[in-house]
């Protein structure tokens, strides 16, 4: 057993370093997006068609391809799990890098190269784990639905979104799913590790201001018609506002588990204190507690001495689970009168911390690293959950991996030399085998 699962996890690394050779960036423009995600979604296939598992590769647009492909269980009747994977990548400028952002390199027990932690380690894994699955003759009581989309990176409009408004009965059954972000360690004392599991999103709202006032010269306009004084002045509202802590079923669930795992309960007054002192777990854990609005762009003016007639921009809102319609009243009252302002948006989601799929994923994860423990979070990025929902269902962030002490995974998203440690493909690739086995 031991001899067949190492050669699974070499096989997640080769696969890893595979697919971040095929340049599979997004830039969000038709005009400079290439043949790679459907070249990703292509070898992919190929991989699990090996095994007996065919799969249908639906491209929106030319390059733009999905696989979706079906693992049969034995039980009709039960409900259906969805694991999902992104095959796309932002842009990466090779000359900042240390090695080429496309070449997959391994070297000092890394994988390099854009797509590493996001998300081409998962998607390497999870077919790793299957086809070690098929080797073993595994049949799932239910219905495993395995999707490797486009254009996570933008909207989903090629990818996830395409699917589930064009495919909705490929997921026919699929209740639960899994995908990113979660599953990760950090570790907080020799024998404790903590696993974020993702059991909740933010909403995400970006919110397109546009203030109107009078035209003229710098030296006769008056502040209260300068539209650039107006916009300023709401801005500064919005980010000197401090949002409350949100008291969601997932943070009451962190809170709890959190204190069990550090052996004293948390003061849910102040928990801002009480996770500032727990380092890189802080950087993960302290986004989920309430709503952020960052304003991000500003625009207004030609020439110094001439006040414009409209002045525009732009702030990131992050909206705590379950508060997205009280959010936009309280983001109204603080902008004032006289600003317009047009949304682009994604609803909070949040999904049971409770529950069957969730001990299924502890159990998985003590199976491999008797130190691991599995907490609850709430994710403060955007993930293709956002469409997955949108067919009733239940999404949680599980592409597990175990890193090495004081590494910065926060930090690899999207960031210059980005890399994943073998040895937590490795055991990830372990984990999900653990968890798919118990499906």
């Amino acid at each position: 057993m031991g001899e067949h699962h190492d050669a699974m996890a070499a096989e997640a690394v080769e696969f890893c370093s595979t697919l971040i050779r095929i340049d599979s960036t997004n830039t969000g423009d038709p005009a400079t997006i290439g043949d790679g995600e459907s070249r990703c979604a292509e070898y992919v296939q190929s991989l699990l068609a090996e095994f007996g598992l065919e799969g249908q590769v639906l491209e929106k647009a030319p390059g733009r391809g999905n696989l979706v492909v079906r693992m049969k269980g034995s039980d009709p009747e039960a409900p259906a799990l969805l694991v999902h994977g992104h095959t796309d990548v932002v842009p990466a400028n090779i000359a900042d890098w240390t090695v080429d952002p496309f070449s997959g390199e391994v070297k000092d027990d890394f994988v390099w190269g854009r797509g590493a932690v996001d998300m081409k380690d998962m998607v390497a894994m999870t077919v790793a784990a299957v086809r070690q699955l098929r080797r073993e003759n595994f049949v799932p009581q239910r219905d495993i639905v395995f999707a490797f989309v486009a254009d996570e990176e933008m909207a989903g409009e090629f990818g996830a979104q395409f699917l589930v408004d064009e495919h909705p009965e490929l997921f026919h059954g699929v209740t639960e799913a899994i995908g990113e972000i979660g599953g990760f360690s950090l570790q907080l004392r020799d024998d404790l590790r903590l696993y974020l599991l993702g059991v909740a999103e933010k909403g995400v709202a970006w919110a397109t201001l546009t203030a109107h006032g009078s035209t003229g010269h710098g030296s006769i306009v008056p502040n209260e018609s300068n539209a650039v004084a107006r916009l300023s002045s709401a801005l500064s509202r919005i980010s000197e506002h401090k949002w409350p802590v949100v008291r969601s079923a997932s943070l009451s669930a962190l809170v709890e588990q959190l204190g069990e795992a550090l052996g004293r309960p948390l003061d849910g007054e102040r928990l801002d204190d009480e996770l500032a002192s727990l380092g890189l777990l802080a950087a993960m854990l302290l986004p989920g507690l309430r709503t952020s609005a960052v304003p991000t762009q500003f625009h207004a003016g030609y020439k110094a001495n001439v006040v414009p007639g409209t002045a525009t921009a732009t702030v990131d809102c992050r909206i705590a689970p379950g508060t997205d319609d009280e959010f936009k009243a309280q983001f109204m009252e603080l902008l004032g009168p006289g600003i317009e302002v047009s949304w682009e948006e994604g609803r909070s989601l949040e999904s049971p911390a409770h529950g069957a799929l969730l001990d299924a994923m502890r159990a998985a994860i003590t199976a491999v690293d008797p130190a691991g423990k599995a907490l609850p979070f709430v994710m403060s990025g955007a993930t293709d959950a956002k469409a997955f929902s949108q067919l009733g269902i239940n999404c949680y962030g599980f592409s597990p991996l175990r890193l090495p002490e004081g590494f910065d995974f926060a930090g690899m998203f999207h960031g210059i030399d980005e890399r994943v440690p073998v040895t937590a493909i490795h055991a990830g690739t372990r984990i999900l085998h653990q968890f798919l086995s118990a499906q």
